[in-house]
């Protein structure tokens, strides 16, 4: 009885008389995006090209990955093309060169990440350590001016000066004392040939993006750092570098959402039958099986299966970046 007198008083609280918050008057979605519209027109008119463009050439094509899973014919079209299922997957995992591309796929990106994922970190800490402009600018000039060069002019400079009486080659004889022809027919120097080139290629272009991130970095940092005696060295190693982390953990994010997949262009025109054995990837294989030998749905199956793969990696690097770091692009 005394706990129900208790519960009936007027300064006790019950599931029935707990005071309820009050509600927030709830506006419809549909209303709130039809007043945004409405305000940002012009924006949303800019972005239509924008949409159709990736609607049209990005999305659309896409049921045609169709094709790995049939026997296409192109005079019988996708729908009369007989289904086989997975059959071009099998047959790729139980191909002669099913371990051969994956390997020089996996390594040469490797390659990249090791050397050419931080040969721009690197260029960019020491151009931000340049207090000299001129000289500043001009070393930015010099390493730029590779980007904009065609990429077909790019491999026929590399066959010139790989070729028997090429600089390269010369210098590596001078150093080693030994006797080469044309190193490209050589399949031991491919993948340091491929990877130097392309960060000499565009170690000038990606080291844009860190020399930005630096700018943003407030310079009572370093103001602070040197009224304490700390060196250039160790501003970089405590300031610098963990100020640009973000950005360097998005790109990586990215560069190892790539791993599986290599620029076949540049390998095409470089590589010949002496160096398949570290030259030929899943980008190429799928060029000769799909153009030369038109296997059009084998070519496809393997394309598919190499996407899928980026795509885990991207999810995986992502998730694990974002557990340790809170940056992550989703």
């Amino acid at each position: 009885m005394e706990s129900i007198q208790e519960l009936q008083q007027p300064g006790s609280q019950t599931a029935a008389t707990k005071p309820t918050r009050p509600t927030k008057p709830k506006f419809k979605r549909s209303a709130l995006i039809r007043k945004d519209v409405k305000k940002n027109w012009f924006a949303y008119l800019l972005a239509v090209p924008v949409l159709a463009w990736f609607i049209i050439f990005c999305y659309g094509p896409m049921w045609g990955v169709l094709i790995a899973f049939k026997d296409f014919k192109p005079l019988l079209g996708f729908a009369q093309s007989d289904w086989v299922g997975f059959k071009h997957f099998i047959d790729f995992f139980q191909g002669p060169y099913f371990w051969r591309v994956v390997k020089n796929t996996l390594l040469l990106n490797v390659w990249g990440i090791v050397f050419g994922f931080t040969a721009p970190i690197i260029l960019a800490l020491l151009l931000n350590e340049i207090r000299d402009g001129r000289f500043k600018k001009t070393v930015q000039t010099i390493t730029y001016m590779p980007h904009f060069i065609s990429l077909v002019v790019v491999c026929g400079m590399i066959h010139i000066f790989t070729a028997d009486e090429g600089v390269v080659t010369q210098l590596l004889q001078l150093i080693t004392g030994k006797d080469y022809t044309s190193l490209l027919g050589y399949s031991d120097f491919f993948r340091a040939i491929y990877t130097f080139s392309g960060i000499w290629q565009s170690i000038g272009w990606e080291s844009i993006i860190y020399l930005a991130a630096m700018s943003t970095i407030d310079p009572a940092l370093y103001e602070a750092a040197e009224m304490d005696g700390i060196g250039r060295l160790r501003k970089m190693w405590h300031i610098t570098l963990p100020q640009i982390s973000p950005v360097i953990t998005i790109l990586f994010i990215f560069a190892i959402g790539g791993l599986m997949s290599s620029g076949y262009e540049k390998i095409i025109l470089l590589y010949n039958p002496l160096t398949y054995d570290t030259a030929d990837v899943i980008a190429s294989y799928v060029y000769r099986r799909g153009l030369r030998e038109a296997s059009l749905s084998y070519s496809t199956a393997v394309g598919l299966l190499s996407a899928v793969v980026n795509f885990g990696l991207l999810w995986a690097t992502n998730k694990m970046a974002k557990r340790h770091s809170d940056v992550s692009l989703w």
